[in-house]
Parts: C-alpha cells; sequence; structure tokens
C-alpha cells in the first residue's frame, strides 16, 4: 500500500484536535459545507444508500502515523492507531452518511499469485518469515481494531490469498449503488468509474486531509483518461510495491503513451504491429521490456472476482456485542471514541 500525498480537489472536513493534557482525541463536527461540496442533483453528494468500503490496513496505518503514540491503554499499550481509526470512522459515518459500510482487510498481504509473476513485489517488506514488516506498537493494535469492529458491528471483508485492494474492486464492481473507497493506497485509484458511480476519498495527509477522487481528478493531475490509471501504474511501476516499471519510462512517457495508445495492451499490440508509430526512443524501452508489461498487468490491476460471502453491511443501529464494546472499551481504554463511532453508526 502506498502513503504519497497528491493535490486532487480537497474537501473541506471537521478537524482531529488531540488535546495532550487529558490524552484524548477531540473530534469538531463535520464542516457542513463539506458535505454539500459539489453540485446539487451530483451522485457525488454522498446520498444516504451508498456503499462506503474501508481499506483498513491503509487507514489503520494512517492512524498510527497521525496520533500521538502517548495515546495508551490502561496498562500501557498503544492505542492511537485504534481510537484514530475509529474516530475517523465517525467522521466519515456522520459526513458523508452512507447507507452500508464494510471493512476491507488483507487476510493475504503478499498473494502468491502476484509473487509468481512478479517475484520482487513487496519482498523488501517481508520478514524472514513471509510477514509483513509492521512495527511492533501498531502490530500489538491490529487483533484489537478486528475485535472491536466486530463488537460494534461493522462487517469485516476479506479472503485467504487476496489483499483488501482486491476485496474492494470485487465489492465495488458488485455494487448496484453509488460507492465511496476510502483509502491512502494510490493503487486503487483504478476502480473510479464515474458512469458506475465509485469514487476514492483519499486520505492525503494524516487523518483529515481527504481529496475526492473521480475521472476528471485522475486526468487533471496525471493527464490520461480517468480510467487508465492501472496501465499507467504498469508502466511508471512502484519501487514501494517492489514494481519496477518500464526503464527510463516516468510519468510525463508513461501519459504520453497512454494517451496515444490507450492501454498496455494497446502498447503491446502496437509493438507487434505498427512498431514505427511509437518513438524510437521509447519504442525501444518498451520491447526490452515485453516481458514485465505481460506479467505485471495481473499484478497491479485488483481482482473483481474475489469469492466473498454474501455482507449485507447495513449500518447498525445498536452494537452487535453491547457486552463486548463495553468490555473491550474498558480494557483497551478507548474511550468517547469507541462510543461516538457506535452513537454515529446508529444515527446514520
Amino acid at each position: 500500500m502506498r502513503r504519497r500525498d497528491i493535490p486532487v480537489l480537497p474537501p473541506r472536513f471537521g478537524a482531529a484536535l488531540f488535546d495532550a493534557a487529558v490524552h484524548r482525541v477531540l473530534i469538531t463536527a463535520p464542516d457542513p459545507a463539506w458535505r454539500d461540496a459539489s453540485p446539487p442533483g451530483r451522485w457525488q453528494d454522498g446520498r444516504v444508500g451508498s456503499l462506503m468500503l474501508l481499506d483498513s490496513a491503509s487507514l489503520y496505518f494512517r492512524a498510527f502515523y497521525g496520533v500521538p503514540e502517548t495515546l495508551t491503554a490502561p496498562d500501557g499499550t498503544p492505542v492511537n492507531a485504534i481510537r484514530g481509526l475509529l474516530d475517523m470512522i465517525t467522521r466519515l459515518v456522520r459526513g458523508r452518511s452512507p447507507g452500508r459500510l464494510i471493512a476491507c482487510w488483507d487476510v493475504d498481504w503478499r498473494p502468491p499469485f502476484r509473487v509468481a509473476a512478479i517475484p520482487s513485489y513487496k519482498a523488501h517488506r517481508a520478514e524472514a518469515d513471509g510477514g509483513e514488516s509492521v512495527p511492533p506498537k501498531l502490530t500489538v493494535q491490529v487483533p484489537v481494531i478486528r475485535e472491536v469492529l466486530t463488537a460494534a458491528g461493522i462487517p469485516i471483508a476479506g479472503a485467504a490469498g487476496y489483499e483488501a485492494d482486491d476485496v474492494i474492486g470485487t465489492l465495488a464492481a458488485q455494487a448496484d449503488v453509488p460507492v465511496d473507497v476510502v483509502t491512502g493506497d494510490r493503487d486503487l485509484f483504478q476502480v473510479v468509474d464515474d458512469e458506475r458511480q465509485v469514487r476514492v476519498i483519499y486520505t492525503v495527509r494524516g487523518l483529515t486531509k481527504l481529496d475526492v477522487v473521480d475521472e476528471a481528478a485522475i486526468a487533471e493531475r496525471y493527464q490520461i483518461p480517468g480510467r487508465a490509471y492501472a496501465d499507467f501504474a504498469v508502466l511508471r511501476g512502484d519501487p514501494s510495491d517492489g514494481l519496477p516499471g518500464v526503464p527510463g519510462v516516468g510519468d510525463k512517457t508513461a501519459a504520453s503513451l497512454i494517451r496515444s495508445f490507450g492501454s498496455v495492451d494497446g502498447i503491446l499490440e502496437t509493438l507487434d504491429k505498427y512498431a514505427a508509430s511509437i518513438p524510437a526512443g521509447p519504442r525501444a524501452k518498451l520491447a526490452a521490456s515485453r516481458d514485465y508489461l505481460t506479467a505485471a498487468q495481473p499484478v497491479v490491476r485488483v481482482a473483481t472476482d474475489v469469492p466473498l460471502p454474501p455482507l449485507d453491511g447495513n449500518l447498525p443501529v445498536s452494537p452487535a456485542d453491547p457486552d463486548a464494546v463495553e468490555r473491550l472499551g474498558e480494557r483497551w481504554g478507548l474511550g468517547s471514541s469507541l462510543h461516538r463511532m457506535c452513537d454515529a453508526l446508529a444515527a446514520g
């Protein structure tokens, strides 16, 4: 997953303020102007009935690095990622009024099918045992996050052999309502689809700066068609995920190639049939990277056919397990963060 910032259509959002004196995260009311930022009548208004998909790992990493580690449980265990994530969910539900909410999970952070295609995929982030390198102070919080979300009634969706990105891609493809994907990972820009009313709510910095990404935003930022992000990403690569890209092809050349030939498949077909129509410099680089271009496409593209059980996702009017909510809140010192989230879910 990536944690880079891009400037795209910044919405207004209620601020999260940390009060160090009492070790609390205080949430101000969402700015009413943010909810109505889109022109009246557009699907981007976030109307009731939409589906909100959380890229859970991306968001709890953001929370971990964005909320002070001085937030701890009574026994001193850090809970900054837990409380930061709960507070963000509260703001999203209050500000966007989704009809359904699902937390998508990395059951396999480095799926074998991607490693088989590109062995370097995320290899630099793997521990000796094959697990992902995660700060110890975050590692202890992840199981608690799962427990808390489950007790609150937020369904968690994941599948063996797939990343959360694939779960999101599948649920977005199946949805018959507007979809908001909340993530700090630009890989998921590829699911943006104005016709199907799918857009990304991108966490630019920390937890409070959010950008709404639709096809126009992608076209403006990268100078490519709004649905061409995956092909663009294949060409330029991403060292943070161990994807080399085509050597010597950066953002500008990748964008130019996509505008000219439409897709990676279009580029490969042109190399086979009309090679002279590609400028000599890029042509040689693309020809030398033909095997990579073929192998990288299923690595970069999210799956849209992940086997998932039926998921409701309707906002819970009450916690699924009220006793567990109280127990977890007391055990981990989650204070008002947990109760605020449950109240926001109940209010819809």
